[in-house]
């Protein structure tokens, strides 16, 4: 049960930056992101992400730390 970084950027297509965590989370719920999708949004931490790159750091650090991928 891991959600791709795809996933990820495929629920936040043409989203303008900068935003807040909630903002992203509420995003994603407004253009269809699926359940697990928004869990993993909502555990990255709160702060403000200027582009797209920056969301990719910390789910990726949050999601594939210690895995190989």
């Amino acid at each position: 049960m891991r959600t791709s970084m795809a996933d990820v950027e495929h629920s936040l297509k043409g989203i303008d930056f900068p935003k807040s965590k909630n903002e992203i989370v509420s995003y994603a719920q407004q253009h269809g992101a699926n359940n697990e999708i928004v869990s993993d949004l909502q555990s990255l931490p709160d702060r403000t992400y200027n582009n797209a790159a920056d969301v990719a750091h910390e789910f990726s650090g949050k999601r594939f730390s210690g895995e190989s991928r």
